[in-house]
């Protein structure tokens, strides 16, 4: 595997499920692939988990890591081709990808969107130059459209709290004082779509996911009929997609308080689980009862982010 950024590039899920729990089962149990590889992760965006999870999962194989945070402490980097570089950015990004190729063996890549040119975030423009100059393998740590360690994640953690073999999974919008990315949304809804479940997406409209996520997905605008039955509850904010109208992507199109995820809410479902990628903001996502009760699944999903990374790590290694 030389790169990992769609579901189709881990191949069969039930493989990688059964990948997944073996990895789950003896972490350490295959240092050997990393011994003297070098993992250099590349974050153009903040973060916590995907930081933490990622890093540790290379270490669990034996890598040694080099962790560049291009917004503390590096050169500004210039990512637009044509432009007389007389700013505050010093250094071409054409230029510092295959400069990082040279010390490492695998890259990973965190770049969110930029939320106002729709065509430029969807053409994954700053991850695919590391694709094609860098002259090493790249997985994604979130891009501008796609998180798939998390929804590898996520789908771990269904897997492991199923309570039949087809459980009803619903994506729900939920409120936000800014405007997100729809990464994390898109990728849940590409890995749902190739995983045996019943899934519903539920949001207002003018919210409408780009088609080729959404897939085969049911959307259905009534939340109240959406969750209804529901097995897990993954409630995410995303910000207009810009699917029907491009001036619109990017921006908040609705606050509407009465989508947050609350007991209401989950007295609708089949006895449902909570699900969120985390960060969340409490009181806007979903009340406090709901995320601290026994049927919140967010740390676990967190904790499986390391097994989702390290899966991914294990199998670019294998095809070094």
């Amino acid at each position: 595997m030389r790169t990992f950024f769609n579901v189709e590039d881990i191949g069969d899920l039930n493989k990688a499920l059964s990948e997944a729990k073996e990895v789950k089962a003896n972490r350490f149990g295959f240092q050997g692939l990393g011994k003297n590889k070098t993992l250099l992760m590349i974050f153009f965006n903040n973060s916590l988990r995907t930081r933490l999870s990622t890093q540790k999962a290379a270490m669990n194989l034996g890598m040694n890591v080099i962790v560049l945070d291009v917004n503390a402490g590096a050169w500004k980097l210039e990512t637009e081709r044509g432009v007389i570089m007389d700013g505050d950015k010093s250094e071409h990004l054409l230029e510092a990808i295959p400069v990082m190729g040279c010390y490492c063996d695998v890259i990973g890549v965190r770049s969110f969107a930029g939320l106002s040119d729709r065509e430029y975030d969807y053409a994954e423009t700053i991850v695919n130059q590391f694709v094609k100059y860098s002259g090493r393998p790249v997985f994604a740590m979130e891009t501008a459209t796609v998180h798939p360690l998390q929804a590898f994640a996520d789908l771990i953690t269904i897997e492991e709290h199923k309570k039949n073999s087809r459980p009803k999974v619903v994506l729900t919008w939920a409120p936000h004082c800014r405007a997100l990315p729809q990464a994390v949304p898109n990728s849940f809804a590409q890995w749902m779509n190739a995983a045996d479940v019943d899934f519903v997406i539920t949001q207002p409209h003018g919210y409408e996911l780009d088609p080729k996520f959404v897939g085969s997905a049911r959307v259905e605008y009534d939340q109240k009929k959406a969750l209804e039955g529901a097995d897990f509850v993954y409630a995410k904010n995303w910000s207009c997609p810009g699917v029907e109208n491009a001036s619109d992507y990017g921006k908040i199109l609705s606050k509407d308080m009465s989508w947050t995820i609350d007991a209401e809410h989950m007295s609708w479902t089949n006895d449902g689980y909570f699900m969120h990628c985390l960060p969340v903001r409490r009181g806007l996502i979903v009340t406090d009862d709901v995320i601290e009760s026994d049927h919140s699944l967010v740390i676990p999903e967190a904790a499986n982010r390391e097994i989702s990374a390290e899966v991914v790590i294990k199998r670019i290694l294998e095809s070094l």
